[in-house]
């Protein structure tokens, strides 16, 4: 993995991840420094399972005075199994300039760990060097919505199952949409004129960005008929064959972009060094900026966009099909060779169960990734539920895609924020397609 692949955990924990391990307080081991986590006569009897995540932006060793909603399966889990779950966690100030993806490859390679929580690149890569078990057998994957299979199978090989679906959407201020007599947009032109008369009634930067997400722009534009026209399969055999360039569904996307750029709606330069939700966050809180992008936990946390004092609602990205979430796939997987397999199959089966997930989901008003369990959503989430809903989206990671899709993406689209012109970002794509034909 390049250096800039995915999130850059110094500033914040990875934020695909984010609605899965937000507060981990837990005290974390290391198998290189044993002596960081002693363990009393009667810890050392039970079973240990060892599980590498991201964590949040404090010290590893923090008293545990909150538990987060994964925490408390994993201690259901702890209790019904007889297990405990020793936690291994990253932070930027151990690994320096590693990020959290290439720490976690380097591990999972290496059977440091049993369990780890990996972004959507990560699982593809591992699942096609053939470093995580298949959990097709898990009884919790029997109740799996579809597209948690679609996402994560690697090879005919279930390689990795979240605890929610992690659903990026546009946060608006519908207060200030309401003040210039604009309707929501749905299609990429009429999100265009709604910059223009924002930025013509003195709105200087009308939609707040980051380095990372927006990527998510593209996923809605490029993929909207293809997973949602009927004929997703047969579209992507055509780009795993060669027979069909990504290139030429990114370029619509990609050109969008740059519209937004060249007209000033997005700062690029901004954009280009700015870290998710802290560069936009004040001006969107300061109804500065009427437009940003997240995931749908970011409307439930109060440090990010779940207090306001206006009217916001959560819409999909423009797109030929109309508002369109975009959802990548995180997911917990099992090294292939780990030390402590059977047991940490027994606790992913544990954590994911119905029940467990139930809990999970009640706690962070999430979407659940199992069919059985539903909960209900803040009142600003419902445009982009309601979608959802309807089997209207894109994904942002898809296992079954010869080419990589959420990292490649992101970093091409930094490209784009950096200078780059949108045909020299159409030849990445087709490089990318020509040396995955090549394997």
């Amino acid at each position: 993995m390049k250096k800039d692949r995915k999130w850059n955990i110094k500033k914040s924990t990875a934020l695909c991840l984010a609605g899965i391990a937000a507060f981990m307080l837990i005290s974390c081991g290391d198998k290189e420094n044993p002596n960081n986590n002693l363990l009393t006569s009667e810890e050392e009897e039970q079973k240990i399972v060892t599980l590498f995540s991201p964590m949040e932006k404090m010290e590893p060793d923090a008293e545990n005075v909150a538990r987060s909603a994964t925490d408390k399966t994993i201690m259901l889990a702890e209790e019904r199994l007889g297990v405990k779950v020793a936690y291994r966690t990253y932070t930027a100030e151990d690994y320096q300039d590693r990020t959290y993806d290439e720490v976690a490859l380097d591990r999972a390679r290496n059977n440091m760990d049993d369990l780890y929580l990996l972004n959507p690149d990560t699982v593809l890569i591992l699942g096609e060097e053939g470093k995580l078990k298949d959990l097709s057998g898990l009884e919790c994957a029997k109740n799996l919505r579809d597209i948690i299979k679609t996402a994560n199978v690697v090879d005919g090989k279930l390689v990795a199952i979240p605890q929610e679906i992690v659903a990026y959407g546009l946060f608006v201020n519908k207060d200030m949409f309401d003040q210039y007599k604009l309707k929501l947009p749905e299609t990429p032109e009429e999100f265009l004129e709604c910059c223009r008369v924002f930025k013509e009634n003195g709105i200087e930067t009308p939609v707040g960005a980051n380095r990372w997400w927006l990527e998510t722009f593209v996923f809605a534009q490029a993929y909207a008929d293809l997973y949602n026209g009927g004929n997703t399969e047969a579209e992507i055999a055509a780009l795993n064959s060669g027979e069909a360039k990504y290139s030429d569904y990114m370029r619509p996307g990609f050109e969008f972009l740059q519209k937004l750029i060249d007209c000033g709606y997005i700062d690029a330069k901004k954009a280009y060094v700015s870290e998710a939700i802290e560069s936009e966050r004040p001006d969107f809180m300061a109804q500065k900026t009427p437009i940003v992008m997240a995931y749908w936990g970011a409307a439930n946390t109060e440090t990010a966009y779940g207090e306001m004092d206006f009217n916001m609602q959560v819409i999909g990205f423009p797109s030929s099909r109309g508002q369109m979430p975009v959802m990548p796939m995180t997911g917990f997987a099992v090294g292939i060779d780990a030390e402590h397999g059977e047991d940490a199959m027994a606790v992913l089966d544990e954590i994911l169960s119905d029940e467990a997930l139930q809990s999970y989901a009640e706690i962070n008003r999430v979407i659940s990734p199992s069919k059985n369990v539903e909960v209900e959503c803040v009142p600003a989430l419902k445009p982009l539920n309601d979608r959802i809903k309807e089997g209207v989206y894109v994904l942002g990671s898809n296992a079954g895609m010869k080419v990589e899709q959420w990292g490649n993406t992101c970093l091409i689209v930094r490209d784009l924020l950096n200078g780059a012109t949108v045909d020299e970002c159409m030849e990445k794509f087709d490089k990318l397609q020509e040396e995955a034909l090549k394997k």
